[in-house]
Parts: C-alpha cells; sequence; structure tokens
C-alpha cells in the first residue's frame, strides 16, 4: 500500500477520535505508520490498535452510574405530586381516584352477576317446587287413605273386646299415662332445642342487652387497660395538650379521633387496604373540615394533621404493621435474602461518588446507615418518613464533602442504593407498605419527605431487579459472585477518585 494512501487511513482514524474527543488511538496509529514506512503491516497494527482502543472507550461509554429522570418519580398522571411504585406510579390522590373508580366497577360486576344467579337459582327452585308438588299431592292421598284404613279396623276391633266399665276406667288411666309421657318427652325435647340454641346462637341473638350491658361492653377490660404502653400515655397527654390551642376546633378533632377509633375497632375484619381507605378518608375529611368550617390556617391544619396521625397510629400500630393477612412478612424475608446475596457489591459497581477513607465522610455514611435502621423502631408514619429524610441527607453530606461540590440527584440515588445493602434494614417492605397506607397522603405527595420516600422506592426496586449489566459486570462474573464461588478482589483503584466521575457519568 502507498505511503500516501497509509498516512491518510491514519488521519481518519484520527479524525474519528477527535470527533469523540480521543485523540490518543490516532496520533499513535500516526506514529506506528511512520516509523514503519507505511507498510501494510504497520497499517493492520495501527487499525487494530485503534479498534481495541475503540473498544475499550465503548466499555467505558457504557458504564454509567444508575440513573433515574427526576420526572420519573412523579405521578404518571401528570399532576405534579410525587407517585409510588405501591399505587401503582400514581400519587396518593390520583391512585385513590382510580381505585374508586376500578372498586365501582367491580362492585357493579359483582351486583349484575349476583341478580344473574339469584333469577337462575329461583328459576330452578320455582321448576323443583311444581314438580315436587304434583308428587306430594299423590303421596298425600294415598297416606290419608292408609291412615283412614288403620284406623278404621282398630275400631272395629276394640268393639269386639270392650265388655265392662272397669276395663274402660283402665282404659282411662292408661291413656293419661300416654299422655304424661307425651308431655314429658316434649318436655325433653324443648329442652335439647334450648340447649342446643344456646349452643350455635350468638350471645347477642338470645336477648336484648340492657344499657348497662351496653356501656360495660364499651369499657375497656382490666387486662386491655394493662396493656396500654406508656408512649400510648404520652401521646394522649400531648395530643390534648396541643388541642387545647384550637380551642372549639380542638374539642371537635378530640371527639371525631375516639369514633374514627371506636369504629376501626369493630372492622378488624376488613381488609389491610379497606382499612388504609377509612384513615385515607378520615384524614381527609379532617383536613377538609379544619379549612372550610373551623377557616384554620394551613400551617395550623398542617401541624394539627401531624398531631392526629401520631395519636390514632400510636393505638393502631400493632393491629395494622405488618397483619398477617398479608404477604408483607414473605416481602420481607425475600428482600433480606437478596440484601444478604449481595453483600460482595461494591461501591464503584454502583459508581458512588462516596469517599469513605475520609473521616468525616464514613462517619456520615455510619449516621445513614443508623438511621435507615432506626425506621423499623417507630410506630408512626411520620416518624418512619423522618428516619428516611435523616439518612438521605448524611448522604448528600457524605457526597458534598467527598466531591467538594453539592451533590446531585444522580450521585443520591446510587448512594442510596449502597446505604440500603450496606445496612439490610428490617422489615423493609413492611415499613415502606405502612407508610404508603397509613400516613398523612400530603406527607407523600409533596415535600423533601415525599421526594426521599418516593428515591428510597426506587432503590428497594433497583435491589429487587439488579443484574450484571446494572452493575457493569459480565453475567459470568456475576453469577460467581452471587454463588459466593469467589468475590471482587479490592484493588487500590477500588477506592473512590474524581474518574469516577467520568466514568459513570451519561
Amino acid at each position: 500500500m502507498p505511503l500516501g494512501a497509509s498516512w491518510h487511513v491514519g488521519q481518519l482514524l484520527s479524525r474519528e477520535k477527535r470527533k469523540e474527543g480521543e485523540t490518543t488511538a490516532g496520533s499513535l496509529a500516526d506514529e506506528t505508520l511512520r516509523s514503519d514506512g507505511g507498510g501494510v503491516k504497520s497499517l493492520l497494527v495501527a487499525v487494530a490498535f485503534a479498534a481495541a482502543y475503540r473498544k475499550k472507550m465503548n466499555l467505558k461509554s457504557e458504564r454509567r452510574g444508575i440513573h433515574v429522570d427526576q420526572s420519573e418519580l412523579l405521578c404518571k398522571k401528570g399532576c405534579g405530586y410525587y407517585g409510588n411504585p405501591a399505587w401503582q406510579g400514581f400519587c396518593s390522590k390520583c391512585w385513590r381516584e382510580e381505585y374508586h373508580k376500578a372498586r365501582q366497577k367491580q362492585i357493579q360486576e359483582d351486583w349484575e352477576l349476583a341478580e344473574r344467579l339469584q333469577r337462575e337459582e329461583e328459576e330452578a327452585y320455582a321448576s323443583s317446587q311444581s314438580t315436587q308438588g304434583a308428587q306430594s299431592l299423590t303421596f298425600s292421598k294415598f297416606e290419608e287413605k292408609k291412615t283412614n284404613e288403620k284406623t278404621r279396623k282398630v275400631t272395629t276391633v276394640k268393639k269386639f273386646f270392650t265388655a265392662s266399665s272397669r276395663t274402660g276406667a283402665k282404659k282411662v288411666a292408661q291413656e293419661k299415662i300416654i299422655k304424661q309421657g307425651q308431655l314429658g318427652r316434649e318436655r325433653n325435647a324443648d329442652n335439647i332445642l334450648r340447649d342446643l340454641k344456646e349452643i350455635f346462637t350468638p350471645s347477642w341473638e338470645l336477648a336484648s342487652p340492657t344499657e348497662a350491658e351496653i356501656q360495660e361492653a364499651k369499657a375497656p377490660s382490666p387486662s386491655i387497660n394493662r396493656q396500654v404502653s406508656i408512649e400510648t400515655d404520652r401521646v394522649s397527654k400531648e395530643f390534648i395538650e396541643f388541642l387545647k390551642t384550637y380551642h372549639k376546633p380542638g374539642q371537635d378533632i378530640y371527639k371525631q379521633c375516639k369514633l374514627f377509633l371506636d369504629t376501626m375497632n369493630h372492622k378488624r375484619d376488613l381488609s389491610i387496604e379497606e382499612q388504609s381507605e377509612c384513615a385515607q378518608d378520615f384524614y381527609q375529611n379532617v383536613a377538609e373540615k379544619l379549612q372550610t368550617r373551623w377557616k384554620v390556617s394551613p400551617e395550623k391544619v398542617e401541624k394539627a394533621m401531624d398531631q392526629i396521625e401520631k395519636f390514632i397510629m400510636t393505638r393502631q400500630y400493632k393491629y395494622v404493621f405488618c397483619p398477617e393477612t398479608t404477604d408483607d412478612e414473605k416481602k420481607d424475608l425475600a428482600v433480606q435474602k437478596r440484601i444478604r446475596a449481595l453483600h460482595w457489591v461494591t461501591p464503584q459497581m454502583l459508581c458512588v461518588p462516596v469517599n469513605e477513607e475520609i473521616p468525616e465522610v464514613s462517619d456520615m455514611v455510619v449516621k445513614a446507615i443508623t438511621d435507615i435502621i432506626e425506621m423499623d423502631s417507630k410506630r408512626v408514619p411520620r416518624d418512619k418518613l423522618a428516619c428516611i429524610t435523616k439518612c438521605s441527607k448524611h448522604i448528600f453530606n457524605a457526597i458534598k464533602i467527598t466531591k467538594n461540590e453539592p451533590a446531585s440527584a444522580d450521585d443520591f440515588l446510587p448512594t442510596l442504593i449502597y446505604i440500603v445493602l450496606k445496612g439490610n434494614p428490617p422489615r423493609l417492605q413492611s415499613n415502606i407498605q405502612y407508610i404508603t397506607r397509613f400516613c398523612n397522603p400530603s406527607r407523600l405527595m409533596t415535600g423533601e419527605d415525599g421526594y426521599y420516600f418516593t428515591n428510597l422506592c426506587c432503590a428497594v426496586a433497583f435491589i429487587e431487579k439488579l443484574d450484571a449489566q446494572s452493575l457493569n459486570l459480565s453475567q459470568e462474573d456475576f453469577d460467581r459472585y452471587m454463588s459466593g464461588q469467589t468475590s471482587p478482589k479490592k484493588q487500590e483503584s477500588d477506592s473512590w477518585s474524581p474518574d469516577i466521575k467520568d466514568h459513570c457519568s451519561e
């Protein structure tokens, strides 16, 4: 190949690299071609080198950080509030609207099905009754004829053997004994029926309760009183003191809260989703009444709703957190097992811009892990949210110290994933479900609490679906790490460096 042609190929390679912002491969190709006089061997070496370099840079470009567009965190209906995977991407408000639509449709379909089945049953019953009626009439005539014939024969026989009054008196005595025996048997039968009724009939159907009995039933038993925790008593006192500042609205709020708790105590047989609906409806009704009827300012309404949630959920916690009727516990175990299996994941695989070798950063990471674990010890949804918020702020501080610049949203999510993997919080799914079901919806739809909670839901979803491509690994390496056959080798390059930003950015 002529030297000019060889040099031209080198220039094309160089130009291609310059377009990509990478001049190294082109420059080396030029030098190789010139040093060897532009021979075919030099050309092949240059092309091979350029191809290898291009492949390397392509791998670098594919090594991108975990990125979630901020629009993906918002409600998919486009209302502007934060969505939630538990609500199928809707915010609390839109999810309830969709849920009610689906529920009304299901109720209508069930009603139509019930009417159709009832009509079919009535038609089948009418048909069977007409057939049985004809058979019963024939059988009744036969029985009547047989009884009359038997009676006539008995009367005829008695006439032959009735001889004296003594015999008649004896007959009367015998009949009296027979009647007494029949009466005794009837009484025994009544007693048996009464006993069976007492066994199989609910107590409230046997007799109408008196007013005193009603009051006694409403009053909590001593055993329940003994089970009231110190925290519950403290929350009650704080709630009453808080409501005093609201004067007349405070009295109304307290009455509504007590009525709601009494209502929920009688709705234990409802599904957890239906109980959640009751709580969400209650929050909404109280908030609207405070704003429209009592003309309370938005700031005071928010404070009141926080206290109402605390008062109610402190009492409802043991009934509605991870109930046996759900698969929350099963999901908790699955996530916990999954996180244990991913113990080998390094910050570099997730492109986490945090350098734990810096003491201050290491402290922030420990505090973040502590906060996310502490979430499980809280009983009120808002308190659990506060733990998530504190954890997130420690993460942002750790990133800021490491990079010496404010952290971005793209830096936050992978670091949150790393914190969850490292901390393996207990009952993670149960806590997320509990917050979703019973937290004041306005806190999840807007504000920093809603933003951080939505990111936590995304982090858990990512962990559940994490694969080799997510970590920039080959499938072979990923499988070996998951099986425990080997673990990633720690090298000096494993520590964080500013190059991670270049390797993991878009």
